[in-house]
C-alpha cells in the first residue's frame, strides 16, 4: 500500500496534470470544435483555450486552403470518346461546425465527390469543347463542387483539369482533322484573293476604258519595265484596231 504520507503528492500531481490538461493552444489558422458530454459546445479558437478534462472533448480543425489532386479518371465524352482526365481542387473549411458534424471525413468526402462530378460534368461535353473550353468547364465544375459541399461547411474555390490523356489512334485523328481544316482555309483564303484580285482588275479595265491616253501610258511603262530586265526577247503587243486597220487595207488593194 502507498504510504499515507505520499497522497498529498500524489494529489499534488494530479492537479497540476489536470490543470496543465486542461489549456491549449489553437495557431491562428486552427479553430477547436468543442462538445460537451458528446454535445456540440461551441468553437474556440485561435489562441489559449481551455477544456474541461473528461467533460470536453475538442476536435482540432485546419482553415487553410487544401490543395487535392484528383485522380486520373475514364470519362467517356458525348460524341463516343474515351480519354483520361485528373484536375486539381482548392478548398478551405470556413465552418468548423458543419465539417465536423455533417460529414464524417470532408477530405475523403470532397475527393469522392470531386471525381463523380469530374465524370458527370466531361461527360456532357464533346472532345472538341473539352479541349478548347477549359477555362468554361473549370466554373462549371467550381459551381457544381461549391455547391455540394456548402452542407459540409466547405467553399471551394478553384478547380483547374490538368490533363488530358488521348490514345494514338485519336492523337492521329486530331492531327489530321487539324490538318484538313488548314487546308480548307488556306483554300478560303487564297480565293478570297482571287475573287478581291478579279475585282480590282475590273475597275481598273473601266478606269482604262473611260481614258484611252491611260492604255498609251500603261503600255509605254510596261516597255520601260521589259528593256530594264535584259531580256533576249522581248515582244510588242499590238493594239487588234491596228491589225484590223492592216487587214482591211490588203483587201482593199
Amino acid at each position: 500500500m502507498i504510504p499515507a504520507a505520499y497522497f498529498p503528492v500524489l494529489v499534488a500531481i494530479f492537479v497540476i496534470f489536470m490543470v496543465v490538461s486542461m489549456f491549449r493552444v489553437m495557431r491562428e489558422y486552427e479553430r477547436a470544435v468543442v462538445f460537451l458530454l458528446g454535445r456540440f459546445y461551441r468553437v474556440k479558437g485561435p489562441g489559449l483555450i481551455m477544456i474541461v478534462p473528461f467533460v470536453q472533448q475538442m476536435v482540432r480543425v485546419g482553415l487553410r486552403t487544401v490543395t487535392m489532386d484528383v485522380p486520373s479518371q475514364d470519362v467517356i465524352t458525348r460524341d463516343n470518346v474515351t480519354i483520361k482526365v485528373n484536375a486539381v481542387l482548392y478548398f478551405r473549411v470556413v465552418d468548423p461546425q458543419k465539417a465536423i458534424i455533417n460529414v464524417e471525413n470532408y477530405l475523403e468526402a470532397t475527393s469522392q465527390l470531386a471525381q463523380t462530378t469530374l465524370r458527370s460534368v466531361l461527360g456532357q461535353h464533346e472532345l472538341d469543347e473539352l479541349l478548347a473550353e477549359r477555362d468554361t468547364l473549370n466554373l462549371d465544375l467550381q459551381r457544381i463542387l461549391d455547391a455540394s459541399t456548402d452542407a459540409w461547411g466547405i467553399k471551394v474555390s478553384t478547380v483547374e483539369i490538368k490533363h488530358v490523356d488521348l490514345d494514338d489512334s485519336m492523337i492521329r485523328a486530331i492531327a489530321r482533322q487539324a490538318e484538313a481544316e488548314r487546308v480548307r482555309r488556306a483554300k478560303v483564303i487564297h480565293a478570297s484573293g482571287e475573287l478581291e484580285a478579279s475585282k480590282k482588275l475590273l475597275e481598273a479595265a473601266e478606269v482604262l476604258a473611260k481614258e484611252p491616253q491611260a492604255i498609251q501610258l500603261r503600255y509605254l511603262q510596261t516597255l520601260t519595265e521589259i528593256s530594264g530586265e535584259h531580256n533576249s526577247t522581248v515582244i510588242f503587243p499590238l493594239p487588234m484596231e491596228l491589225l484590223q486597220a492592216f487587214g482591211r487595207a490588203r483587201k482593199e488593194d
